[in-house]
């Protein structure tokens, strides 16, 4: 399957529409939230299937502000990261999609792009096409899974300019060494 995933468009959708428009064959659109509405408001005006979630910004803060998705890949774990304090680190994100048996984990709320293999799980985050940090450009994900692939790309928003890919997922050995560090850690066991 193939995903356009977006991320803290803050009640500007017209970015979205274009970046999408601009794309062929998406079969769906992951909107991590903040603004919920907007992933609606997208599924209405492009007639694709949105999955959207509540982010900070809606009033969702129920640990429960997750959702699965299964993919022929394995399960993803779709959250705005919010309650799982992603701007002070991954690790409780990763954690809760590890216990949950997830390949990989999905979110928001940093307006900052991320893309990582943090041995064996995959991190996620297509950073903010409204309202990015850092005084760069917006940004959003293609991410196109498989039986035996995940594979993501983040890519900046350039109005009038062709969508390009400029980055790809970093893995270094200490990124190998992350999620086994954060499970050997824990009170989980």
């Amino acid at each position: 399957m193939k995903f356009l995933v977006i991320s803290d468009t803050h009640g500007r959708i017209e970015e979205a529409v274009e970046v999408y428009r601009s794309l062929e064959q998406i079969d769906r659109i992951l909107h991590l939230g903040d603004c919920q509405r907007d992933g609606l408001r997208l599924e209405s005006r492009l007639g694709i299937p949105v999955t959207a979630l509540k982010g900070n910004a809606d009033g969702g803060y129920s640990q429960e502000e997750f959702r699965l998705l299964n993919t022929e890949y394995g399960t993803l774990y779709l959250s705005h990261g919010h309650m799982e304090a992603v701007k002070h680190g991954p690790e409780n994100i990763l954690y809760k999609a590890s216990s949950l048996g997830c390949k990989a984990a999905l979110h928001g709320h940093t307006h900052l792009p991320v893309f990582l293999d943090l041995g064996g799980i995959y991190l996620l985050n297509p950073g903010s096409l409204a309202q990015p940090l850092g005084g760069r450009a917006g940004s959003y994900a293609l991410l196109q899974t498989s039986e035996n692939e995940f594979h993501a790309e983040i890519c900046y928003y350039q109005p009038d300019e062709e969508p390009k890919p400029v980055s790809k997922v970093g893995k270094s050995k200490e990124s190998e060494r992350f999620l086994r560090r954060i499970l050997n850690d824990s009170d989980r066991f």
